[in-house]
């Protein structure tokens, strides 16, 4: 599977996000106005479109990134395979989303770059290019795919891979994590709760952690679907500095 990709030029990533605001109620009036459109198709009757802010993150128009983690595989002199994370992280989106574009540029200089991730072809990629643009950041060349043939896209996704042409179902990570035997990276927290993490706990440390660790296990998904052995723990570096 995947005979013709070199794993040396995949950067891995993983994103995650959270509501513009800690609550509804810090909206303007208008953004309220456009989040009560939004939430009308998925509100339960008995909540309000305030009960379902906490949604607001996974959409790109009501939501902002505050960590981008990135990783990517490389040979050590003994052949064993090894593994270098980075993470741009901020509350400062735009001064994230620069960071994150001078790293995927030097990646990009020196490989013939694909990006991966899970589901990354319809949540991740896209929603980096549209608060990209909507920060006022040029897009990267690898994101701007407007115009372009599906094989000029250099972008791949454990998730679609698994699914063989079967466009009916979404298989987690979480999922299958469990069922090729790859450490779970939700041994701590999850992707709802992100949030409170961020707008209550004021840590962001802990979900920089979270991050990498679901940017190492996306790439032990696609090593596994290669048919290859798994990095071991001990080869795997970051170049975070999480503090004390």
């Amino acid at each position: 599977m995947l005979d013709h990709v070199r794993l040396e030029d995949i950067l891995f990533l993983d994103i995650e996000t959270v509501p513009q605001y800690p609550d509804f109620l810090k909206l303007d009036e208008y953004t309220q106005h456009l989040w009560e459109s939004k939430a009308v198709s998925f509100c339960k009757e008995e909540q309000t479109p305030a009960d379902v802010y906490q949604r607001a993150g996974i959409y790109a128009e009501f939501g902002k990134i505050i960590c981008i983690s990135v990783g990517f595989i490389h040979k050590q002199p003994d052949g064993k395979l090894a593994f270098r994370l980075k993470s741009c992280f901020s509350e400062n989106e735009a001064e994230l989303l620069t960071g994150f574009s001078d790293v995927i540029t030097r990646f990009g200089m020196q490989h013939n770059m694909q990006l991966c991730a899970h589901n990354g072809k319809e949540f991740d990629f896209p929603y980096i290019a549209r608060r990209m643009l909507i920060n006022g950041i040029a897009l990267p060349t690898i994101l701007d795919i407007a115009g372009k043939k599906p094989w000029e896209v250099s972008f791949l996704d454990t998730m679609e891979l698994w699914r063989f042409g079967d466009y009916k179902s979404y298989t987690s990570l979480k999922v299958l994590t469990h069922i090729f035997g790859i450490p779970s990276p939700k041994d701590d927290i999850d992707g709802s709760q992100v949030a409170e993490v961020f707008w209550k706990e004021k840590d962001i440390l802990r979900i920089v952690r979270y991050c990498e660790k679901d940017v190492l296990a996306i790439a032990q998904l696609l090593l596994r679907y290669k048919g290859h052995e798994m990095i071991a723990q001990e080869n795997v570096r970051s170049a975070t500095n999480f503090g004390s």
